[in-house]
């Protein structure tokens, strides 16, 4: 499991620490059930406090990514379908919203906008095949 901390970045460690193992475990790099570092070995190996790693864990564990075993350790909880379908919902909705901003600088219709994507839909199934 790979962690960076950004100093220079807005956001709060256990933030950082938070997103980057949902990030590994939606993307199917930490596998289901497999065993996490220890809340005080990942402190240890970020160099930074033990509260700070225990807030990422207990929110992780809070929306069910990880599951906490005492005595035993941190584990990747089985994947959701629904958990990780409701997190890539709220991707696009971002990525539309995105959109929308960006279409509004150049005065693109809502019509324009959708044409767009119909063509990059039609671009993308023509790859496939």
């Amino acid at each position: 499991m790979n962690i960076f901390i950004d100093n220079k970045s807005g956001l709060p460690i256990y933030d950082q620490i938070y997103s980057q193992i949902k990030s590994q475990i939606i993307s199917g790099a930490l596998q289901e059930d497999e065993l996490l570092p220890s809340i005080r070995n990942l402190a240890k190996d970020l160099h930074i406090s033990v509260i700070t790693t225990k807030r990422a864990y207990d929110e992780l564990e809070n929306e069910g990514f990880i599951y906490i075993v005492p005595a035993k350790g941190c584990f990747v909880a089985p994947k959701n379908t629904e958990l990780l379908r409701e997190e890539n919902l709220k991707k696009i909705e971002k990525h539309m919203e995105d959109i929308i901003q960006l279409a509004a600088t150049c005065n693109l219709s809502r019509e324009e906008i959708i044409e767009m994507f119909k063509y990059i839909m039609e671009e993308k199934n023509n790859e496939r095949n």
